[in-house]
């Protein structure tokens, strides 16, 4: 079989925990916590069998820092991708608004089919997992046969990986992960599949 036919095994994690500079709402920023650093480092340990090939990641700082923390104990560099940030949140930008308390009916209506669905002034949900599972692809396509690494977030995670498994959106809420944790995911020419 040529690695073309090979299955890409894909473990999409979660960034570690996170300090961040501001309580208001933004897209950017968070800087690792110790505990955090630990949940990286750890990432990297329990993949070190897999014969991970490459991490790749957000550009948000969090995920990047996750990455290069992963990778020095995988032995393996880093790309970073635009596509593989955390959503948007819009008009909260700024705002001392309950980010969770905004974001569950957004996350509801996508989950109930409403593929518009967003924060206002942010990016609809079903766009998310469409930017995110575009760089799977990508990633999938550069890496057959070989295991990679792709640190994420949580949103971003949660609303892809079920539009990749033609699963029912419900099953986003299965996919809560704590800092440094992560999904299996297998993809070739057929589709995706959950490992």
């Amino acid at each position: 079989m040529s690695d073309l036919q090979c299955p890409t095994r894909v473990f999409l994690a979660r960034h570690g925990e996170a300090d961040y500079e501001t309580d208001l709402v933004s897209d950017d920023g968070g800087s690792l916590s110790p505990a955090g650093r630990r949940q990286a480092r750890e990432l990297g340990e329990r993949l070190c069998g897999e014969r991970i090939a490459r991490v790749w990641c957000s550009p948000l700082s969090r995920a990047v820092q996750t990455a290069e923390i992963a990778a020095t104990v995988l032995g393996v560099d880093v790309v970073v991708r635009e596509g593989l940030r955390e959503y948007g949140v819009g008009s909260l930008a700024g705002t001392a608004a309950d980010e969770g308390a905004e974001l569950g009916p957004v996350f509801g209506a996508w989950v109930a089919g409403d593929d518009a669905a967003r924060i206002p002034g942010g990016e609809d949900v079903a766009a998310i997992a469409a930017r995110v599972a575009g760089v799977l692809d990508e990633v999938r396509d550069a890496h057959r046969g070989e295991g990679v690494l792709v640190v994420s977030h949580g949103g971003a995670i949660m609303t892809t990986v079920p539009v990749l498994l033609a699963a029912p959106r419900a099953t986003a809420y299965d996919l809560v992960l704590p800092g440094g944790g992560h999904v299996a995911l297998e993809g070739d020419d057929s589709g995706w599949r959950a490992v």
